[in-house]
């Protein structure tokens, strides 16, 4: 991992691939990561791959049906956040995608 953290989520994606989201700075304890990293468990090689929008620590991750990856709420620096992410892992992006009335 190139930025240890805490606080982050750790979700298992379709092609065996461990993505790391957000977390909080575990050098500096002050910073909202919004870097994200895969692991790939069968090489024990990790890569960075694209950023979020927001920088989050104590957020959800969850793998949906079609492989992407929907992560929610979450703390940033402003507070709790009420912006949703959304990460393909054949294109390696994040996309914003809908907005939760109350952030949690």
């Amino acid at each position: 991992m190139s930025e240890a953290r805490t606080m982050h989520t750790a979700s298992i994606l379709c092609n065996g691939k461990v993505l790391i989201v957000g977390g909080r700075g575990y050098s500096d304890y002050g910073s909202y990561l919004n870097t994200t990293e895969l692991y790939d468990r069968f090489t024990g090689v990790w890569t960075q791959t694209g950023s979020m929008s927001y920088g989050r620590y104590a957020h959800k991750a969850v793998l949906l049906n079609n492989g992407k990856v929907l992560v929610t709420g979450g703390i940033s620096s402003s507070g709790y956040l009420t912006i949703a992410e959304l990460y393909d892992p054949l294109t390696e992006l994040w996309t914003k995608t809908g907005k939760m009335t109350t952030g949690r």
